[in-house]
């Protein structure tokens, strides 16, 4: 089989699918032969060939409707990859204990609310595998990003524990590790800026690579970690960072 089909006769659900990663991989899962559920508040673009299902993954309820709604249309389920996440800024003196609240119930309760829920059905997959977005913040002090950084912190911490438990049931778990990507929210987080054109300029010099990560480029990553072809890949994150994480370079020119 070609790689470009790898995933024929497997199926997919995607949460925060509508754009950024959670598009671009719901988009590589499906170009590469994989039926794909988008769960987000917002639908894919039309015309994407994805299911669209509309969820909340912080309401309970929401979660339990949409993905019993898509494994009645997929069939079957055989790769999570709980994406759906939310931004925030800050140190802990200036983020209220209501955002905090609410960016955990998204980030890290909103993965535990659709992973248990899919569960069941992934038991009765062959090639059953849970990909979580986390970020390079789970890893990297970055200023101002308290309260996201404990959220990511938390997410790869889950993703490590949903490995060992598991693993005996043929299900694999790990997560992705991004840097600074291309995506609308950091696009939102730009035109709020004081000057728009320095705040890119300094996420742009913190990546080694000199750029700004792409969302395709994070997907690859994805669906490497979702695939059959790697099948004894679990418990870990791969940094799709430029090299952030683990870089330290002299300044430009030195």
């Amino acid at each position: 089989m070609s790689a470009s089909q790898e995933f024929s006769g497997l199926t997919a659900i995607v949460t925060g699918g509508a754009s950024g990663i959670g598009l671009a991989t719901a988009e590589e899962l499906a170009r590469r032969g994989a039926a794909v559920a988008v769960l987000d508040p917002t639908p894919p673009p039309a015309g994407s060939g994805l299911i669209a299902i509309s969820a909340d993954v912080s309401d309970d309820a929401s979660v339990t409707r949409a993905v019993d709604e898509a494994i009645a249309a997929l069939g079957q389920l055989d790769v999570l990859v709980n994406n759906a996440g939310v931004g925030a800024q800050g140190t802990v003196e200036e983020n209220s204990d209501d955002e905090w609240r609410r960016v955990f119930e998204v980030n890290v309760l909103g993965m535990v609310r659709v992973t248990r829920h899919a569960l069941p059905a992934l038991r009765r997959s062959a090639n059953a595998a849970i990909v979580n977005t986390c970020s390079v913040a789970a890893t990297a002090g970055l200023v101002r990003r308290a309260l996201y950084s404990a959220t990511k912190g938390a997410v790869l911490a889950l993703t490590r524990a949903m490995a060992a438990d598991h693993v005996r049931e043929g299900i694999r778990v790990n997560c992705v590790n991004p840097g600074t990507v291309e995506t609308p929210w950091v696009t939102r987080l730009l035109g709020q800026a004081a000057d728009p054109l320095a705040e890119r300029a300094a996420l742009v010099a913190r990546q080694p690579h000199g750029r700004l990560v792409q969302p395709e480029e994070v997907a690859a990553a994805i669906a490497y970690l979702a695939s059959p072809a790697a099948g004894s890949t679990t418990g870990t994150a791969i940094e799709v960072d430029g090299g952030m994480a683990g870089l330290r370079l002299p300044p430009r020119g030195v």
